[in-house]
């Protein structure tokens, strides 16, 4: 074992930065039949949702989803927080209420010590219980590449939850984060961010979306997920594709973490970025952007913010002011070819 050798060295790709990109997972769902859903599959595989939903005995509905990936920081107990947060935004999104986690690990036993998987687990826990969610046991296999996650279950009202497929023309899009984590990530991997950035990152990707969760649902909002290994557009881009309508996003409104266009015109993009650009560039308009500007768009985020569909903003603003969850609105949801995006103006710089 080299202890001198940092967590973000043994990974291939930061955080969710490394998830198969969006074109290869479609070419790959493709080549698999999946028998009729069962009545009590309330949400299931076709809209690109961002956890399962089965409608039990009683009415209620259960929420089902996993995500690991990859080393993000070279802190274990902060990169164990950030993949239980972002595991559990998958259910926040869908306007339910995480309570059971099981670990999902991958672990290089041989060249990194057993006291560095305890803190990678302690993180996990302590993110989890923090949210009131009970991480009860996993399963761990032996990889030369390090690799934590979550099993996540939760609960959701059927008649209230959110998915992805039920954006409507005129709806308000807000973004409750800003963009950037994936590049920020890229610098740690490189050894180029400044302890300033990383920390900004890690605060970003440690604050649950539960909050912003609570907030849309109590304001009727239409539809919603949240911004992970898709980046914004990618993840927009499948809310239009499933709901049937295009979007216009105004870039000078995207709010960035300050600090990132400087890393993306020095080359600092992780690959997850460019397979997500390259899978919406087909329906996008991208105006007068340059290519930094559209990598930035595009930037594959780990534990982002929520991307929401409302009617009604001044509700979903009121509600998420009184809790504190800062929010930027960014677009509107227009009639139009599905999954179309029109990017008006600049980045704001």
């Amino acid at each position: 074992m080299d202890p001198d050798r940092r967590l973000t060295s043994f990974s291939h790709g930061a955080g969710c930065g490394c998830k198969l990109g969006p074109e290869q997972l479609a070419e790959v769902l493709a080549g698999v039949s999946l028998p009729a859903p069962p009545d009590e599959l309330l949400v299931g595989t076709d809209t690109g949702d961002d956890a399962a939903v089965w409608r039990l005995p009683d009415g209620r509905g259960l929420v089902a989803t996993l995500d690991y990936f990859t080393p993000i920081v070279d802190d274990p107990y902060d990169w164990g927080r950030i993949a239980a947060t972002n595991a559990m935004s998958d259910v926040y999104a869908m306007g339910g209420t995480p309570f059971l986690g099981l670990n999902i690990v991958n672990w290089p036993i041989d060249d990194l010590p057993a006291e560095m998987l305890a803190r990678v687990l302690q993180g996990g826990v302590d993110a989890a219980t923090a949210a009131g969610v009970a991480v009860v046991g996993g399963h761990s296999i032996t990889d030369p590449e390090p690799k934590y996650g979550m099993v996540v279950v939760g609960s959701v009202d059927p008649d209230r939850m959110l998915t992805n497929a039920t954006a409507r023309p005129g709806d308000r899009l807000y973004l409750t984060k800003p963009l950037g984590l994936g590049i920020i990530s890229t610098a740690v991997k490189r050894g180029v961010a400044t302890d300033e950035l990383t920390a900004t990152a890690v605060d970003l990707m440690t604050t649950t979306n539960a909050a912003g969760s609570t907030a849309m649902v109590e304001a009727g909002a239409s539809a919603a997920t949240d911004i992970t290994g898709f980046g914004l557009l990618g993840h927009l881009h499948k809310m239009l594709l499933a709901s049937g309508c295009g979007a216009v996003v105004g870039a000078g409104d995207v709010p960035l973490i300050d600090g990132v266009r400087g890393l993306a015109r020095d080359g600092v993009v992780p690959g997850g970025t460019q397979r997500n650009h390259d899978f919406v560039e087909a329906a996008t308009d991208w105006a007068g952007l340059d290519d930094e500007e559209q990598l930035v768009l595009a930037d594959a985020q780990t534990s982002g913010g929520l991307l929401i569909a409302t009617p009604d903003p001044e509700a979903l603003e009121a509600a998420l002011a009184a809790r504190g969850v800062p929010v930027a609105p960014i677009g509107e949801v227009v009639e139009g070819a599905a999954g179309t995006i029109r990017v008006e103006g600049r980045l704001a710089s």
